[in-house]
Parts: structure tokens; C-alpha cells; sequence
């Protein structure tokens, strides 16, 4: 009899444990979705136009990011140009080693969940589009979080799935750079 209560207890446990389970994960965002933490009201400045960047403007709201979509063996994303020269469109020095590239070296910056604080710095990531592939070493974040301030050349926060690339990046892949922003997949070296 103390057998098949004890077993009884544990079967309702467990059906409540599974129901409880089941209700908590259909109230959670699905696993590897990424949202918007917030939004950054816009502050429109100086914003260097070298590569037709999207400049921020006063009032407009930009959705801000903490994270990314999972990194996989071709994570989808996408490839906008981008000036790592001083004086140019990137903004500041690289937050990787605090130095500016030349638009002739294959660089990128990677939106801040894909740059995990820096975790990735220095590393070579695979960029296929088209057909074609080539290696860059990630230098520096696109971020996803702030932005419209004179440290961001005044663009809004970068979307949460941005491999941010220089022109010698483009040419090797064969994109046009008068397009701007090209469906690309990327993963580690």
C-alpha cells in the first residue's frame, strides 16, 4: 500500500512539475530569438557620409541590442560597409587593439552579441556571399547598443545581426559597394 502511494505522490509530482515546464517555457521568448532590450532616442550631429551611413535624427527611437542570433557554421547576417581610417565614417579607433585599419585590409566589426565583449577580437571569421568567400579578422564591435553621439559618428546603434566590413572585404567577395548593405553568412576560422 506505502508503495503505491509513494508512487501516486510521484506521478502527480511529476505532472505537475512537466505542466508548470510547459506553461513557464510558452511564456519565454523561443530560444535563440533576439529582442530589442530597449530604444536610444536620436540625437542628430556631425555624421561623416563616406559610405552613406544612416545618420541618427532628433527624436526618432532606435531599437538597441545585447544580443545576437546564434552563431552557427553559416550564421546568417548582414554585410554593411564600413571605414575603419581615421577621419572616416567608423568613428573612433578599432576597440580591439585602439588602432585605425586601412580600408585595404580585410577587417570587420561584429554587432555587440557576435563581439561578446571582446571575446572575439583578433579572430578570423569566414564571410561567404554569392558564391565567393573570403577571411577577416574582427577589430572591433558594431554597436548594437549605443549610438547617435559623436563616438558613433552620430549613426544609430547597429541591428543585432550586422558583420560591419571594409571595402577590401567587399571588393574580395565582388559586392558592390554603392549597394551598401548585402544577405551574407559567416562563421569561426
Amino acid at each position: 500500500m506505502a508503495t503505491i502511494r509513494a508512487l501516486a505522490t510521484m506521478a502527480v509530482f511529476l505532472l505537475v512539475t512537466l505542466s508548470m515546464s510547459h506553461i513557464a517555457s510558452s511564456l519565454r521568448p523561443g530560444l535563440g530569438v533576439c529582442r530589442a532590450s530597449g530604444y536610444l532616442p536620436g540625437k542628430s550631429g556631425h555624421c561623416e557620409k563616406s559610405n552613406d551611413p544612416d545618420c541618427c535624427e532628433d527624436g526618432k527611437r532606435y531599437p538597441q541590442y545585447h544580443c545576437s542570433p546564434p552563431v552557427t557554421s553559416t550564421t546568417k547576417a548582414v554585410l554593411t560597409l564600413n571605414s575603419f581610417e581615421k577621419g572616416k565614417d567608423g568613428g573612433g579607433p578599432s576597440e580591439c587593439d585602439k588602432s585605425y585599419h586601412s580600408d585595404k585590409e580585410l577587417v570587420v566589426a561584429l554587432s555587440t552579441g557576435w563581439f561578446k565583449n571582446m571575446a572575439r577580437c583578433g579572430h578570423r571569421i569566414k564571410i561567404t556571399a554569392n558564391g565567393n568567400s573570403v577571411y577577416a579578422k574582427v577589430v572591433d564591435e558594431c554597436d548594437s547598443v549605443y549610438g547617435c553621439d559623436d563616438e558613433h559618428n552620430y549613426e544609430p546603434p547597429c541591428a543585432n545581426n550586422i558583420v560591419d566590413a571594409s571595402p577590401a572585404v567587399w571588393n574580395a567577395l565582388g559586392l558592390d559597394q554603392n549597394v551598401g548593405m548585402e544577405d551574407i553568412t559567416w562563421s569561426e576560422d
